[in-house]
């Protein structure tokens, strides 16, 4: 069977990733309609190398005939038409964090936690997690399962492309105009990004933390285990494509570096890089357009009774978003739920 699919904020960066990986992984797809906002409506998008599709508006936008829409266009977007499409009969998958939280709707990394899908009727809505909470879980999830994750001390090195295409031009512009001695205005970002680092991604919340940070402690309790404590710093760093982690795991339960190891080599989704002696790690260049979630650095943390700390990267553009919501649809059919 193939299904009608929408992609919802077809012309952003995620968006656009969303067309090129329901391409690239052969996603059965009978029908597939780029929807954009008003301002979009007549732009041309690709679908793979040859197709051009033409965008289409949101505000009078029918469902009605649609399996499965991704949804990309921010929480506002989402909160306002993504009801309406669950109400015509088509699946949302949603990449903002509007639903996130809400506990009638599934937050979902399938390598990770495929079975809260089996909820996913109760309002037609399925969540995708923040870019850097994906990555990080793949990396707990086959260590959770070999000792028990207690405790993660996590900073965050997230890329400008987390932030969407306007603070991918911000950073273009404040670098090119540094070496032509113009002051940079940041407009997006609070703070000058070029050749620079940002200790702030979102707004701060009463008690200090970001809510990028508040999004990694709760996401993470919901797809892996309600018992896991998560302290996060999150910082936005002069990078266009793909997050970097320094995460340090403290275990219920005894686990060696070698266990962990062969855990995180055998798990489906990640890639063990780990000659640190011969070069051999992952920085955020070399994961730009791979699927893959990288662990690199896997070393013991000696300041904690049962402790790893581990270098984690990924492509937020990929697994940290576009992928993940395509490999939720893929799940959805291989399961057999539409």
């Amino acid at each position: 069977m193939s299904y009608n699919v929408a992609v919802v904020g077809a012309t952003g960066a995620v968006g656009s990733e969303m067309l090129q990986i329901l391409y690239e992984t052969g996603f059965p797809v009978d029908e597939v309609h780029a929807v954009a906002s008003g301002r979009s409506v007549g732009r041309e998008v690709a679908f793979g190398d040859e197709v051009r599709l033409t965008v289409q508006d949101l505000d009078g936008f029918d469902f009605e005939d649609i399996h499965i829409a991704l949804f990309s266009a921010g929480g506002e977007i989402s909160a306002k038409y993504a009801p309406r499409a669950a109400a015509a009969g088509c699946v949302v998958i949603d990449n903002s964090s509007h639903f996130r939280m809400e506990p009638d709707v599934p937050l979902v990394v399938p390598e990770v936690n495929p079975e809260a899908l089996e909820g996913f009727r109760a309002r037609n809505i399925i969540a995708n997690p923040n870019c850097s909470t994906i990555q990080m879980v793949m990396a707990l999830k086959p260590l959770h399962d070999l000792a028990r994750v207690r405790r993660v001390v996590v900073a965050t090195y997230q890329s400008v492309s987390g932030a969407g295409q306007r603070a991918m031009d911000e950073l273009f512009d404040q670098t090119k105009g540094i070496y032509m001695n113009e002051k940079p205005q940041p407009e997006v970002f609070p703070k000058q990004i070029a050749f620079n680092v940002i200790p702030q991604i979102d707004r701060f919340l009463e008690d200090g933390a970001t809510r990028e940070e508040w999004k990694m402690r709760v996401e993470t309790r919901k797809i892996l285990d309600e018992g896991i404590e998560v302290v996060a710093s999150c910082v936005r760093v002069p990078v266009f494509v793909g997050h970097a982690e320094a995460v340090h795991v403290e275990f219920e339960e005894p686990i060696t570096v070698e266990q962990a190891r062969e855990a995180l080599a055998e798990f489906d989704g990640v890639l063990l890089v780990d000659r640190p002696e011969a070069g051999e790690y992952v920085t955020p260049v070399e994961c730009v357009g791979e699927y893959a979630v990288f662990v690199s650095r896997l070393r013991e943390d000696p300041t904690v009774p049962h402790g790893l700390a581990m270098w984690v990267v990924a492509d937020n553009l990929r697994k940290g978003a576009a992928l993940n919501a395509v490999q939720i649809a893929q799940t959805l059919v291989e399961e057999g739920y539409l």
